[in-house]
């Protein structure tokens, strides 16, 4: 059940059985706080849901999980290694553990499927070429493209390309796989595709899993533990299915998509009649 003193699941994970934790992270953009004290625990062998309103920070949360940003305060440990002491090649170490699938893929236009599946391979290892095209062939036939590898990127659909996407993300077979908005411009046949992928790939392969998106329908039927992010901070945190039972208003009308409720539509602004009458801006 979700616990309303501190909005995270009641029966806290082994320290061993932590694979991200974000322990009272804080972390502002030009003065303009993202996170004001966000504590979650990515769990090892689940499927963890981040949702929240656009700019709440999901996609800064996962720069702050990767290393690309550090936090002004709190600390981020994956694979319990406090990230903001790590060097350079140590951080890279810990990227090696992780694949990312970016939103829209992000594919490389000048290479084909096959080469963009490979290209990690060949970045990161001295694999023979038959080696490699047999992991490539393996991992496109996992997502059932195998039959495009010759296929340029502006010859796939967008649910073909996050198809590939998600290949490249698990060749080099990660032990924390990221999903930044996955499901993003589908048609209902690709998503249920990606959505079924999401779920073997995290059984088949053992591997851990992080889901950004806004999309509730969809990640309440995969995901193990969700956290719900709002005014920087974590707001609800349990499965989706106690998310949808909370009584706060916040997370009901983020779960049911309500117009109305304490986030609001508009960017905080000053007096809309007074700005119009005035001469200059309002402060």
């Amino acid at each position: 059940m979700i616990n309303p003193e501190s909005a995270q699941p009641t029966s806290p994970a082994p320290a061993e059985d932590v694979v991200v934790a974000v322990r009272d992270v804080h972390y502002a953009v030009d003065g303009r706080p993202i996170f004001k004290g966000v504590d979650i625990n990515v769990r090892r062998g689940r499927i963890t849901a981040i949702m929240g309103p656009s700019g709440t920070g999901k996609t800064t949360l996962l720069k702050l999980i990767t290393a690309q940003i550090q936090a002004d305060r709190g600390q981020v440990l994956v694979f319990g290694q406090d990230l903001a002491k790590l060097g350079v090649s140590e951080t890279y170490a810990v990227r090696k553990r992780m694949g990312m699938l970016f939103q829209n893929g992000a594919l490389l236009t000048d290479l084909s499927v096959f080469e963009n599946v490979a290209f990690p391979v060949r970045e990161h290892t001295d694999l023979p070429e038959p080696l490699i095209r047999m992991l490539v062939l393996t991992k496109l036939e996992a997502v059932g493209l195998r039959g495009a590898a010759e296929l340029m990127p502006a010859e796939l659909s967008g649910g073909m390309a996050r198809r590939v996407a998600l290949a490249r993300a698990v060749v080099m077979d990660p032990e924390l796989l990221i999903y930044d908005e996955p499901f993003v411009g589908l048609d209902p046949i690709s998503l249920g595709v990606i959505l079924r992928l999401i779920k073997q790939m995290n059984v088949a392969l053992g591997i851990t899993s992080i889901v950004v998106s806004h999309d509730v329908k969809e990640l309440a039927s995969i995901a193990d533990d969700s956290y719900l992010l709002s005014d920087g901070r974590v707001a609800a945190a349990g499965s989706p299915q106690e998310l949808m039972k909370s009584h706060s208003e916040a997370v009901r009308q983020f779960m049911t998509g309500g117009a109305d409720g304490p986030v609001r539509f508009h960017y905080p602004a000053c007096d809309y009649t007074t700005q119009l009458l005035s001469a200059e801006d309002c402060e």
